[in-house]
């Protein structure tokens, strides 16, 4: 199934080139009170969402996709956790570029980096533009697998992981070079961005073994697979529950490959991900 947010928080399942508009069964989602629950409620109740959504599908309106406006799939994620250097290509390549090195010691496992966080206000779908907080400096794409954690967790060993897992995403860290800590040159509002779609996890056979492609303006820049994972998604869910208890709606992005570089106001990034989706984001013209 996938399943997307879209418009003014409508919600829809994704059905070729069209979107089922299932809006009345977010009424399943109990009405909360302050303070609000850790986790992303549709998250905590997707059985019973979706079981609705089934209900109301053969005579909700559709919508073409095209005409829509795709929202982030997570709306209240309580975190967005991050892989660095998670692709041994990206490892080399960074550590030949001056610009993504930036003086730093030579780059080496993920290990001894650990996970960092994106700000949640940094979210964006792909409906939205990347609009680049400082274009006189060196702003890349990095195209990711996302995994949207769909069951509370924590130290939860490998052989477990995959059963705290609702889905995946598209995911693009959006990165300004610079000597800053990784937090703070990610996570400019509109730097996260995740979607097009929610694609539940029945559908990835494995998550191990998927295609990623990035075209800018036509041309290939990332083309690789996550079976070149350093840490695979099972490890990286085990590993981030060590440090965070990992909540419904809980964004993991697992890395990019080789082949990141910078991005242009007007340039156009196509993202795709096997099994998963496509979508094309566009960077914005000016700040703001």
């Amino acid at each position: 199934m996938k399943i997307c947010r879209f418009n003014d928080n409508r919600l829809g399942l994704v059905d070729g080139d069209s979107i089922v508009d299932v809006t009345p069964a977010l009424e399943a989602i109990p009405p909360m009170r302050y303070p609000a629950p850790l986790g992303d409620q549709l998250v905590v109740h997707f059985a019973t969402v979706v079981a609705r959504a089934q209900q109301l599908k053969a005579s909700a309106p559709r919508l073409p996709l095209a005409d829509v406006t795709l929202l982030p799939p997570v709306a209240n994620p309580t975190k967005i956790v991050n892989a660095p250097i998670n692709y041994v290509k990206h490892i080399t390549e960074s550590n030949a570029d001056p610009g993504i090195k930036h003086g730093r010691a030579n780059i080496t496992h993920i290990s001894d980096w650990g996970l960092f966080l994106k700000a949640t206000s940094s979210l964006v779908g792909f409906g939205a533009e990347v609009r680049l907080l400082y274009p006189d400096r060196r702003n890349d794409h990095e195209l990711e697998l996302a995994v949207v954690i769909g069951k509370q967790g924590k130290n939860i060993p490998e052989a477990e992981a995959r059963k705290h897992v609702l889905g995946y995403a598209l995911g693009l860290d959006m990165t300004t070079r610079g000597k800053e800590l990784l937090s703070w040159r990610k996570s400019a509002d509109t730097y996260a961005v995740l979607g097009p779609w929610l694609t539940t996890a029945d559908e990835v056979a494995d998550p191990n073994a998927l295609d990623l492609v990035l075209k800018v303006n036509g041309e290939v820049r990332q083309n690789a697979n996550t079976r070149d994972l350093v840490y695979n998604v099972d490890k990286l869910v085990s590993w981030a529950s060590e440090k965070y208890t990992l909540y419904p709606g809980d964004v993991i992005l697992t890395g990019t490959p080789e082949g990141v570089g910078p991005v242009q106001p007007g340039d156009v990034m196509h993202c795709y991900i096997q099994s998963v989706g496509e979508g094309e984001m566009r960077v914005a013209r000016q700040y703001g």
